[in-house]
């Protein structure tokens, strides 16, 4: 099983950031135990802070990955084109949130994302991305 976890901006600030939102591990080593615990999985990770990135890696990989575990961060919540990307892919994409996007700002609770995606899990912090590889599996 080939999947793939796309974080976007902001999320390389794991571990410095907000800590008592998004706890203190950096996700660097978070993805070293990840891949550790799923070693039948290949594994891989991409992080950008510019929206064009990721909607050329979503290109990239949407049709022949097995999964794809996005977490857009802001970009969620404002980029229809990122929302077009995973609408016109055919890797099925699980849309994730470390934080409880509903339990936060107003402007969070809207996702041009779930529209197209396979499922949506947040609040559960960084352990949802373990939750969605298995929703892969």
């Amino acid at each position: 099983m080939k999947l793939i976890i796309i974080n976007g901006p902001n999320l390389n600030l794991l571990g410095k950031r907000e800590p008592e939102i998004y706890g203190s591990e950096t996700f660097e080593d978070f993805f070293r135990d990840l891949q550790l615990k799923y070693k039948d999985v290949e594994l891989s990770y991409f992080q950008s802070n510019i929206e064009g990135e990721l909607i050329d890696k979503l290109h990239e990989v949407g049709f022949d990955y097995d999964g794809i575990i996005l977490n857009a961060a802001a970009y969620t919540h404002t980029s229809v084109a990122i929302g077009d990307a995973v609408k016109g892919i055919h890797t099925p994409v699980v849309e994730l949130h470390i934080s409880n996007t509903h339990a936060r700002e107003e402007f969070r609770h809207k996702s041009f994302i779930a529209p197209a995606a396979k499922g949506v899990l947040f609040g559960f912090g960084l352990k949802g991305y373990e939750l969605a590889i298995q929703s892969f599996l």
